[in-house]
């Protein structure tokens, strides 16, 4: 089920790159935040009329509550101008109205293609993969830690967001410099980079980019039933297995939380319990905190969760825990490039969620040091 509504633009506000956001009143009254991808749909301006999706805001969704522009039907002058000979024959968002062409990285038009035809391995290059967007900031403090030189790349995957511009944290990561580039993979798009497959995503950062480590999560909007396997996250679990396969090195962040108020999700949520339990197949690190925060409900649920991840590992053995000091992780998240935030909760809310992430940057760190 799809909901329009129609409304007139009445401000533009401050949006981020590749994002507009505006402020929109319907016929009926109502003024809704709507954003706009002007390289999408084209570049609204006070007065312009245009076109809204309202499905997620309508249902009150998190992350999708915001109405989409569609069109602005009354002025092509403001549509995006596009070159009939643009190179490129990738097509992303396939098959909906607004499916969009882009120039993949392994296109045979690119200029990547050569070096990408053969390419079957990732010297083993560490590859950390999170079930969640809100982990990639917290990921890159833990490498900050222990290498702020390391070059690292963000492989956005298609289960939330599809256009890399959604995300607010990764155009401030970008502005930070904490990353290298963006590869988005699958259906997603809008990177530095776009590839068809998360293994093709890996090889190009690697032969390409010249990464250190690879950080591999979908867009922000994760999509999750509260069914053991009807979750976007298992994701997490299919990336380190292209890891693996690839001559990488594969680490598991695990997503955990003190403060969720879902029971599943608390401790060791069971989405990284199936992702890294059942989808993935390969060996893989799982770093696990060691030592003392100093708050005491982050260090009972980091102990809970060790317990759970010893629990794991004897129905999973192809899961190697690894412990990772937390000493400087919390003065690490505190000076994070980006405010830390998970499911609305910030770092001081749910520290565990953010130190679990940040000790699998930290030990992809140690592995790319290492070599």
């Amino acid at each position: 089920m799809i909901r329009w509504r129609e409304g007139v633009v009445r401000a533009t506000g401050p949006g981020w790159s590749g994002v507009l956001l505006l402020d929109v009143q319907t016929p009926d009254g109502d003024s809704l935040r709507a954003l706009a991808y002007p390289d999408v749909v084209g570049t609204p301006r006070t007065g312009d009329r245009v076109l809204l999706n309202t499905t997620a805001l309508d249902r009150s969704l998190g992350t999708g509550g915001l109405a989409l522009v569609v069109a602005v039907p009354d002025r092509p002058q403001a549509w995006p101008a596009r070159e009939v000979e643009e190179p490129g024959h990738l097509v992303k968002a396939r098959y909906t109205p607004l499916q969009t062409m882009v120039l993949g990285v392994d296109d045979p038009e690119g200029r990547h293609h050569g070096r990408l035809a053969d390419a079957d391995d990732l010297g083993g290059m560490p590859v950390v993969a999170a079930d969640l967007h809100s982990a990639l900031p917290a990921v890159l403090a833990g490498v900050v830690l222990e290498d702020a030189d390391l070059r690292v790349v963000y492989v956005m995957t298609d289960g939330g967001a599809l256009p890399a511009a959604y995300s607010r944290t990764v155009a401030l990561l970008r502005e930070h410099g904490r990353l290298e580039a963006v590869v988005t993979a699958g259906q997603a798009y809008g990177g530095d980079l776009e590839a068809v497959t998360v293994h093709s995503a890996l090889l190009a950062a690697h032969h390409v980019v010249g990464a250190d480590l690879v950080v591999v999560a979908q867009g922000p909007g994760n999509l999750g039933t509260g069914t053991r396997w009807g979750f976007s996250g298992v994701s997490a679990g299919e990336a380190l297995n292209a890891a693996a396969v690839l001559g990488g090195r594969p680490v598991a962040s695990l997503r955990v939380s003190e403060a969720d108020p879902r029971t599943r999700h608390r401790g060791l949520s069971h989405h990284s319990a199936t992702a890294y339990g059942r989808v993935l197949a390969h060996p893989a690190e799982v770093p696990l905190p060691s030592g003392a925060t100093g708050r005491r409900s982050t260090d009972d649920c980091l102990a809970d969760v060790r317990t759970a991840v010893d629990g794991l590992v004897r129905t999973a053995p192809h899961l190697r825990p690894v412990d990772v000091p937390v000493d400087g992780v919390l003065d690490a998240l505190t000076g994070s490039a980006v405010p830390l935030s998970t499911m609305g909760r910030g770092l001081q809310e749910d520290t565990a969620s953010f130190v679990a992430a940040a000790v699998a940057g930290r030990r992809a760190a140690t592995l790319a040091a290492s070599g």
